[in-house]
């Protein structure tokens, strides 16, 4: 992704673009946020090393020597001549959010919010299908309860009955 000057704010789909999976978790990497905020990476990666206690583990983490050159193959990037020295930083969400508080630039701040409103959104989300689902879980047990005899019924009408039994023996009549 490249950095946009116009100072505008990124569509969602570009950032879903951008998200990734290392270690079990969805992350972004420095360059893609970097361009979002509309800064530098080296800024983005100073503001981190300088705020270390603002980036614990779960919030952002350095890619190892193996995960770089993995992620180098899958995205084709530049083989290290005349690019980056280090392997590149990821973010997971929370260290997104976090980025954005210790970056000064006006598209870093209105990222933020819309970061953060997607989130609320998606808690909310979250909790209305947790309460459809409670209520679909309900219906279902009312339903077997109330229709139980008449699924019986129904089951026993779509047995076929047993064939008369043959009687054994001699019938002299």
């Amino acid at each position: 992704m490249t950095a946009d000057k116009t100072n505008r704010l990124v569509p969602v789909r570009v950032l879903e673009q951008c998200i990734v999976r290392l270690r079990g978790q969805a992350v972004m990497l420095d360059t893609d946020l970097a361009a979002i905020y509309g800064v530098a990476v080296k800024r983005l990666n100073q503001q981190v090393t300088r705020n270390p206690h603002r980036f614990p583990d779960d919030f952002c983490f350095q890619l190892s020597e193996t995960e770089w050159r993995s992620l180098r193959l899958q995205i084709a990037t530049s083989n290290g001549r005349g690019g980056r020295r280090s392997p590149p930083y990821a973010f997971t969400e929370h260290g997104a959010i976090m980025a954005a508080t210790v970056l000064n630039s006006p598209q870093a701040v209105q990222m933020s919010v819309t970061v953060v409103r997607a989130f609320v959104k998606l808690r909310r989300m979250a909790l209305s299908v947790e309460a459809l689902a409670r209520k679909v879980a309900a219906l279902e047990q009312k339903y077997d309860a109330n229709f139980r005899d008449v699924f019986q019924a129904i089951l026993q009408l779509m047995t076929p009955p047993d064939p008369p039994r043959r009687k054994i023996g001699f019938d002299a009549g």
